[in-house]
């Protein structure tokens, strides 16, 4: 068996999603590639939170509806997921919470008050009787724990997950592969470490969620990043801190999702004008409004195509995993400097707070993209006429150059201006900055392919939907097609990996198909829909399902 996919339930406040973690890595210790989608309600404590844990020979970034073992720490772990037990599934539970006729039954509520252990230590029993059942030895167990539990709680930890794997027996056996034991991060801790590569300095945000653990994650190491973290008062505060920062020459990026780029349009249309660069990852959730806070969706793509008012151009990239966040956070940062544009990198809740096996030596070395400097020479002219676009940046302080920034139309010092020709000089020249950004992402992967080009069948998708997708497609002998730049749209990579495409599905997680509707506006059939939108993402063998319809 090289396949093994377990659930954790309980309520908010257990750590369901660290011990789903330490589930990860556990199966990542012996050389399994892993992913973790993490569910949860907008609750403090209370409700149903739970992970899926899928472990592989190859890579994954979806989860399957079938589980080989379910941890259950209360009744409702057992009652909601029922659909996903088969013949074949182990139920291991607290027995001291929930009523189950078959499997396991660890009285977790005794075992934590006889070993005098905190009662958040629970969550070690379950990964015990988890390592015992798949016939994991007792070292690997303790040496995940070793690497995951901090020293003052570790040894009552190490006590109280002895009694869970003494508890039960095993069932299967995970065989050890020989392949290196890979990091399990986050989608938002790789677009962090990618901001960083990418020369970050400074990094503002609010947290709102899927976004907020990005801040958590560079502040809580901010030092050894060398990286400085603010947290303003509001979404308003964050964009212009980030806007002021980058004036003075820091490499500043924001976090935030749907309701706080509202607020942020305003200072976007500032940085389109004022020709600042920043960088926004926005992690997507469903609206309108408040939404379901705590679940994903692809809703926000024409939203951050056209946030503010005026014309001006953006970069938008949009990626489907780990290598992706980590590489177009990175180049996102270094390309809105280089041409002095917004750069926005949509992320949703799928992918910033889902966790998977990440390998850094599958990314590819990224070009070093620095800005365009002033050399001193002459009068500095903030934003002068060049045949690229691109004005020389100078900062404040510099000998010799008065840096303006301005909202207003202006000339090229930076004077404010209503004179017919010198606005449209000022228009064109934004222009020209946008097809010298569309030029250069040529070079770039913006678009990427799976299977064979002579499948007769296509799937089209976008963002943490691409690896549901790629394995769905194994299903049908189909190819998968994924644009990762989304403004300026890669119109000619997308036409030459279109060829032979023959049916189309364009998959999404919303409800009106907004990839598709890009692609019309673009000229390109996008296929027929295939549409989830109830906050939840596909799991592989959903989609399979629905692709049926299509492909049959």
């Amino acid at each position: 068996m090289g396949e093994y996919s377990v659930l954790i339930g309980g309520k908010a406040g257990e750590g369901i999603n660290t011990a789903g973690l330490s589930i990860a890595a556990l199966f990542s210790r012996l050389g399994y590639r892993t992913y973790m989608y993490f569910d949860y309600p907008s609750l403090i404590r209370g409700g149903h939170n739970f992970a899926i844990i899928r472990a592989s020979e190859k890579a994954i970034g979806a989860h399957r509806t079938p589980v080989d073992v379910l941890l259950a720490f209360d009744q409702n772990s057992i009652d909601n997921h029922r659909q996903r037990v088969h013949s074949g599934t182990t139920v291991i539970y607290d027995a001291s919470q929930a009523v189950q006729a078959e499997g396991y039954g660890l009285p977790l509520d005794t075992i934590v008050k006889e070993e005098k252990a905190p009662p958040i230590t629970g969550n070690s029993a379950m990964l015990g009787a988890l390592a015992r059942v798949a016939g994991i030895g007792r070292e690997v167990l303790d040496d995940v724990l070793r690497t995951t539990v901090p020293a003052k709680h570790l040894e009552a930890n190490l006590r109280v997950a002895g009694r869970g794997y003494d508890a039960v027996e095993s069932v299967f056996t995970v065989e050890p592969l020989d392949a290196p034991a890979l990091p399990v991060l986050t989608g938002n801790e790789a677009a962090g470490l990618g901001l960083v590569y990418g020369g970050l300095d400074t990094y503002v945000a609010y947290p709102m969620t899927p976004s907020s653990s990005l801040l958590h994650f560079l502040a809580n190491r901010a030092e050894d990043l060398a990286v400085r973290v603010i947290h303003p008062e509001n979404e308003i505060g964050v964009i212009l801190m980030a806007l002021g920062l980058a004036y003075a020459g820091e490499k500043t990026a924001v976090g935030t999702s749907g309701g706080g780029f509202c607020l942020m349009t305003e200072g976007l249309s500032l940085a389109g004008m004022s020709e600042i660069p920043v960088t926004i990852v926005m992690g997507q959730r469903p609206g309108p409004s408040t939404g379901m806070p705590t679940y994903t969706a692809q809703g926000d793509l024409h939203f951050v195509l056209n946030a503010g008012q005026g014309e001006f151009p953006r970069l938008v990239v949009a990626p489907g995993d780990l290598e992706e966040a980590y590489t177009w956070s990175a180049t996102a940062l270094m390309l809105s400097w280089r041409y002095q544009v917004p750069a926005i990198v949509l992320t949703d809740k799928t992918l910033a707070e889902g966790a998977c096996s990440f390998d850094i030596g599958a990314v590819a070395e990224l070009p070093d993209r620095e800005p365009v400097l002033w050399d001193g020479a002459g009068e500095y002219r903030r934003y002068a006429r060049t045949e690229s676009g691109v004005s020389p940046l100078a900062f404040p302080g510099r000998e010799g150059a008065v840096v303006k920034a301005t909202s207003y139309a202006h000339d090229e010092v930076g004077f404010t201006t209503e004179e017919s020709g010198e606005v449209i000089e000022l228009q064109e020249m934004r222009f020209r900055k946008g097809e010298s950004l569309r030029a250069e992402l040529a070079t770039y992967p913006a678009v990427k392919a799976y299977g064979a080009r002579d499948a007769g069948t296509t799937i089209v998708c976008w963002g943490s939907e691409k690896w549901a997708c790629i394995e769905a497609a194994e299903r049908f002998g189909a190819r998968v097609v994924q644009p990762i730049v989304l403004a300026p749209f890669p119109a000619r990579q997308w036409k030459e990996a279109m060829i032979g495409a023959g049916r189309v599905a364009c998959v999404e997680n919303n409800a009106t198909g907004q990839l598709a509707r890009l692609l019309r506006q673009q000229g390109f059939d996008p296929g027929r829909p295939v549409l989830k939108y109830d906050g939840r993402p596909f799991a592989v063998d959903e989609l399979e399902t629905r692709l049926l319809e299509v492909f049959a």
